[in-house]
């Protein structure tokens, strides 16, 4: 069987939505009207820029509190179409139920679904044995891109609780 190494995975994860992005911006640069005569260079620069990604929302409720243990929210993988989709990062329980097809049974990341898979975002790893909460062993630059996952998060799912049962991250040691 084929299997994929991290350092690949990683570069995948980064050239893909590149070369996504770069393709989008050729073919509307090239389908996009000619700029009305009186428009100036200053406005178009003000213009914002068309993401690929999903977009904040501005529709999510107020955070909710709702204790979850790390066996109850196994139950919220995805499996059962009755039940929501729950991902958890840092503690942080997130209803990703809108985006099935990404978070969904057989979905590229439903590896994060039902569980704290906190090491694994911080590291932009899709294998099994990364999708844990304890990410103390991160690199400062992978603790940068875990931060940055928890406030992308924050930003587009509702927030419906907290693992209260997740052990705190050890702190890791240095030999200095």
């Amino acid at each position: 069987m084929f299997t994929i190494e991290g350092p690949v995975i990683y570069a995948l994860l980064l050239i893909v939505p590149v070369a996504l992005l770069l393709s989008r911006r050729r073919s509307i640069k090239a389908s996009a009207p000619k700029p009305l005569a009186d428009e100036t260079d200053k406005e178009k620069e003000q213009k914002p820029a068309k993401s690929i990604m999903q977009p904040p929302r501005d529709d999510l409720v107020a955070p909710k509190e709702d204790p979850y243990t790390v066996e109850q929210l196994k139950a919220f993988d995805g499996s059962d179409p009755s039940k929501p989709i729950y991902v958890a990062i840092k503690g942080t329980v997130f209803d990703v139920s809108h985006k099935t097809d990404v978070y969904g049974p057989g979905k590229s990341y439903n590896l994060f679904a039902g569980k704290d898979a906190s090491k694994a975002l911080g590291m932009s790893s899709l294998k099994p044995e990364d999708a844990i909460s304890d990410y103390s062993t991160l690199s400062e630059g992978d603790m940068k891109t875990l931060n940055d996952w928890h406030t992308f998060f924050t930003k587009r799912y509702n927030i419906v609780g907290r693992v209260v049962d997740l052990p705190p991250p050890s702190v890791p040691t240095s030999n200095m």
